[in-house]
Order: C-alpha cells, then structure tokens, then sequence
C-alpha cells in the first residue's frame, strides 16, 4: 500500500484527516488491543461510579486511612450517616470498598491495590496538569 500524504486542518480544536487512508498493518496491530464491548461497558460503570465528588471523596479518606467506620466517615466528609452509606453501598456494588462488621460498627476500606493505584494514578495527573 502507498503512503499516502495527510493534510491537516484545525477544526474546533481538533484534528482531523482531509484525506482518508486506511493502513491495513496499522489496523491489524490495534485490532486485538482493543476492549470488547463488554469490558467497554464494565469500564464506563465504573468511571459513571467514580463521576461524583462525594463518592471521590470518599475514596480519599480510604485511600489515607487503612479503613474508617461509617460515622467517622460521615463526620470527615460532614455528610449524614445515611448519606455515606448510600455512597459506600454503590461503591461496593462496583467493588470498589470492602467492608467488615465489628459489633455494631461497619468498617470500610478500600478493595485493593489497584483502587489506590487508580486514585492515586488520576490525583497525581491532575497535580500535573494544574497550571
């Protein structure tokens, strides 16, 4: 196949191709890289979880405490018990936070590893990005 040469034009702040190529070595090589469907969709659950501030904040006080009780949690982030543990149950339906029962007191804490490696991973690139 021929390269062909682009030409690029601004638009709305985007680049685009004037002329379409398709290269079938490029295509073969991303091919199997790409997520299926479904994964695609597990993911997007997942971000669509992560998209609001109170559950975000939440996972910061987990991610700077081994593990909080739903009332110190509360008192933290100034929310009601009740309002926490609606966030905390989305969270662990996603398996996000892990919990445990001591007597009356329900102890969270974050899944594993790779949840602090994702919140970590998004507050350092937002450091980076912060002009």
């Amino acid at each position: 196949m021929n390269k062909q040469e682009l030409r690029s034009t601004q638009t709305d702040d985007a680049q685009t191709c004037e002329v379409h190529c398709v290269t079938v070595g490029n295509l073969l090589a991303i091919a199997p890289k790409l997520l299926s469907m479904v994964k695609a969709q597990q993911m997007a659950e997942l971000f669509g979880v992560l998209a609001d501030p109170n559950r975000l904040r939440l996972l910061s006080a987990l991610a700077a405490s081994q593990e909080l009780c739903v009332c110190d949690l509360a008192a933290a982030l100034k929310m009601s018990e009740s309002a926490v543990s609606h966030q905390l149950r989305l969270l662990r339906n996603m398996r996000l936070v892990s919990y445990r029962k001591a007597g009356r007191n329900v102890y969270y804490g974050l899944a594993d590893s790779h949840i602090v490696d994702l919140y970590r991973s998004v507050a350092e690139h937002l450091d980076e990005v912060e002009v």
